[in-house]
C-alpha cells in the first residue's frame, strides 16, 4: 500500500471504506475522501463555499464515526458534497474538518448515497511502527 489512501471494500448490502496515513488526522481525511468516492465524481467540482466543523469525540473510533456523520449531514441536509478535505488537530484532542463544498447536483453520482456511519468493523488506530488506519462501514 502506498504512505496515504484509501479504499472501498465489498460489504454486504453496505460499503466498507479503509484508509491509511501516517497520522490520526490525515486518516480522518482519507476515509472521507474514500466516503465521498464511493458515491461521487468530484474531480473537476467547483466549490461554491467552505464549512469547517469542529468535532470532538471520546474515543479516536468516535471521532472517525463524528465526521463520516457529518459529511453525510451535509449531503442529507444541504446537498452538498466535499470536493477537498482537510482534518487539523484541535487543542482539546477533537478536529477541525474542514470542507470545500460542490452543490450535489454539480458532481457527478456514481454510487448509493450513504445514510449514515455503523458501529460494526469500526476502527482508528496506530500500529507499531505509529502509521494510522481506520475503517468504517456505512449504510447506503
Amino acid at each position: 500500500m502506498a504512505g496515504q489512501g484509501h479504499r472501498t471494500v465489498p460489504h454486504t448490502a453496505d460499503l466498507h471504506v479503509e484508509a491509511w496515513a501516517a497520522t490520526r488526522d490525515e486518516c480522518l481525511a482519507e476515509a472521507v475522501r474514500g466516503l465521498v468516492d464511493s458515491f461521487a465524481a468530484v474531480a473537476g467540482a467547483r466549490a461554491h463555499r467552505r464549512a469547517e466543523r469542529h468535532v470532538t469525540a471520546g474515543s479516536n473510533e468516535d471521532l472517525l464515526v463524528a465526521v463520516v456523520d457529518e459529511v453525510i449531514y451535509r449531503l442529507d441536509a444541504d446537498g452538498q458534497v466535499p470536493v477537498s478535505v482537510t482534518v487539523r488537530p484541535a487543542r482539546d484532542g477533537g478536529v477541525d474538518l474542514v470542507m470545500s463544498l460542490a452543490a450535489v447536483e454539480t458532481v457527478e453520482i456514481v454510487g448509493a448515497a450513504p445514510k449514515g456511519a455503523s458501529l460494526h468493523e469500526l476502527r482508528c488506530e496506530a500500529d507499531a511502527a505509529g502509521r494510522w488506519s481506520c475503517g468504517v462501514t456505512i449504510d447506503v
